[in-house]
Parts: C-alpha cells; structure tokens; sequence
C-alpha cells in the first residue's frame, strides 16, 4: 500500500516537476535569493530533494484534504441527524394531532344534539301537564298550543323556516305540485297547500306540496 502512494507521489511529481520548482524558488527565495533559481536552471538542485519537497507538499494536502473531507462527512451527519429528530418530532406531533382529532369528532357525535335536547325539555314537561289535563278539553288544547309554540320556537332559533306558499308563484325549487285548477289566478299562482315545506336556512328540508292556478 506503502510502495503503491509512493508510485503515485512520483508520478504526480513528474507532470508538474516545473510547478514544483517554481514553488521552491517562491519558498526559499528569500533566503537564496536568485541563487536557487540559477542552480535549479543548470540542474544542480537534485530531483531527490525536488521530490522530497514535493512528497511533504502532498503529505500536507492530503491531510487537508482529508480533513476537510472528514469534516464534511461530520456536518452532513450532524444534519442527517437533526432532520431526523426534527422528522421523528413532527411524526409524534401529528399522531398526538390525529389522536386529539378523533377525540373531538367522537365528543362531537355523542354531544351534537345535546343543545336541541335541552331546549325541548321544557316541551316534554308541557305534554305532561297537557296529558294530566285530558279531562278538561280548553285546558288541554291550551297545553298543545302551549307545547306547538315551544316546539317551533327551538325549530326556529336553529334556522328552520316556512316556505311560503299560498298566493305565491310557483318555485319548482321550493314546490310539489300535487294538482292544478282552472282559476283567474294568473298562470301557476299556489292556490292551496296540502303540505307545508320548510328550509334550513337556505337548504330545502321539504317541499311544500301544492295545488297551482293552470290548465
């Protein structure tokens, strides 16, 4: 292995034997003066100290060079290794985001009408003063009233509302036509309504069911 680098030293110092020279005259110049430069032009610096000069040059650039590439192998790895904990860190947040998640849509199903519920409480206490009432018929329509009023108003504060119908043009977005009758009504006017529809703020729930003015 030894014998090998050596090879390769030497035939690398015989390319650039003038670079080398060069680099001695620029080295010992100021110690020699211009008397290096004239005995290396008549040939009587050896080519063994030329080349054992040379071999200290390149024993020092392949330890810079390999220190340098040793210090990049460390960098790369200390930034392989922070990416994976920042990796493992984001892979952890998100499965404690998706556990969280899941928590809330399960807490949400079981709870989602929790609201309505409680507002119909009030309703189902009615029906049960309307039913204790049976025998006493003013009372207990009263109570019904009582209780259609209740039920509407929670209904309502949810954003349920009528479709208007009677007196109005027929809308085939918001009306069923069940039937339709000569009248002085002009042409597709809601004569009657059999059924009425509702919306969800601006969602058809039901059509109402109709009969039009129309031949």
């Amino acid at each position: 292995m030894e014998h090998q680098k050596k090879e390769e030293k030497s035939e690398e110092f015989k390319k650039i034997k003038d670079e080398i020279i060069e680099f001695l005259v620029n080295k010992y110049q100021n110690k020699y003066g211009r008397t290096l430069r004239e005995l290396l032009a008549r040939g009587k610096f050896p080519d063994g100290d030329l080349e054992e000069e040379y071999y200290k040059l390149f024993d020092e650039k392949s330890k810079k060079t390999d220190k340098k590439e040793e210090l990049k192998e460390e960098e790369k790895q200390q930034k392989i290794d922070e990416l994976t904990d920042t990796l493992k860190r984001l892979q952890a947040e998100f499965e404690n985001y998706k556990k969280r998640i899941d928590k809330e849509k399960i807490e949400f199903v079981k709870y989602a009408q929790a609201d309505m519920i409680s507002q119909l409480l009030p309703v189902l206490d009615s029906f049960e003063i309307a039913l204790k009432n049976t025998n006493d018929k003013e009372k207990f329509v009263e109570g019904i009233k009582i209780i259609y009023a209740q039920i509407y108003s929670v209904l309502e504060a949810e954003g349920l509302k009528p479709i208007k119908a009677t007196g109005e043009k027929f809308d085939p977005y918001k009306h069923e036509v069940l039937m339709k009758q000569e009248s002085e009504k002009p042409e597709e006017t809601i004569l009657e309504e059999f059924q009425k529809g509702y919306m969800l703020n601006d969602k058809v729930l039901r059509h109402s069911k109709v009969k039009i003015s129309g031949k």
